[in-house]
Order: C-alpha cells, then structure tokens, then sequence
C-alpha cells in the first residue's frame, strides 16, 4: 500500500474512527465492498457490490489493481490471479480490495499483524506428501528390506 492510500484511510474514517465499526464485515459493507445479498424466499436475486463511492474505496481498488500487476507471487497477488481467472479482472479488484479493507481493520482494531500464509502448503505440495505417505505406508505394511527391494548398501 502506497502512502496516499494510508492518507485516504486517515481522511476518510480517522484515527479511532474505524474503531465504531463492530467487525470487518460492517467495515467492508460501509466502503461499499462487501456484495449486497438481496434474498426472497430462501432463493438469491441479487449479489452486486452496491453503488456509491469515497475515496477510501477507490484507494483500496487502486492498491489492488497494483497488486493484480506485480510479477512476482504473492499470496495477495495469487488471490488476485484465481479470482481473475474465474470472474475477470474487475471483480478480482473488488474482492481483493475488500480483502485489503479486512486486513487493515483486523491489523487496527484487533491488533493482528499481517502475516504472509507462506508456511501453508498449496495443493500440489499436499499431494506429494500425501503420495510419499502412502508409499511409505505400503512398504511398512509389506515390511520390504532394501535386500527385498534390490538395494544394496556400500560397505567400505
């Protein structure tokens, strides 16, 4: 995030004002982020970002469209990349920008300090692990030796 969209979040809501806000949610629905679920009869009519803006909400927006450009990964940038893919390029800001207004609410109100998910193991790494695992399993079961596997040890 750029200075200006720091400055944007001190205009616009102040030092203590983001404080009033009950959770990150009613944060991200007063920004004008959060999709406004219009439901009768238990079916959905409606789940469009409503219309309105601040300057707040276009700071966001920019900071994610900037986030949506970087080359290098990121687990923002990559959140950026998926969303794109399924919903195009505009949704990918909104959501990403929503994503951005909850992080700085929890890391203000809540004193959470952002952390990077980088410990987190993707898809394809479960699935490695979870191959080894059975094989390592396999070979438990069948109680194979290196002698039954063809392996021999060097001796020196």
């Amino acid at each position: 995030m750029s200075f200006s969209t720091v400055l944007s979040l001190m205009s616009e809501v102040g030092p203590k004002g983001i404080k009033k806000f009950k959770s990150a949610k009613h944060f991200a629905s007063w920004l004008r982020l959060a999709p406004n679920n219009k439901v009768s009869g238990g079916k959905l009519l409606s789940s469009k970002v409503p219309k309105g803006s601040n300057r707040l909400k276009i700071a966001l927006r920019n900071a994610a469209n900037a986030i949506g450009n970087l080359k290098e990964s990121t687990p923002l940038r990559d959140f950026f990349q998926r969303i794109s893919f399924r919903k195009g390029r505009v949704s990918a800001i909104s959501a990403t920008a929503r994503k951005l207004a909850v992080t700085i609410w929890n890391m203000v109100v809540k004193g959470t300090p952002n952390l990077n998910p980088e410990g987190y193991l993707f898809l394809d790494q479960k699935r490695k692990l979870g191959l080894v695992k059975r094989i390592k399993k396999q070979i438990d079961k069948f109680s194979l030796t290196e002698e039954d596997l063809g392996l021999k040890t060097a001796e020196f």
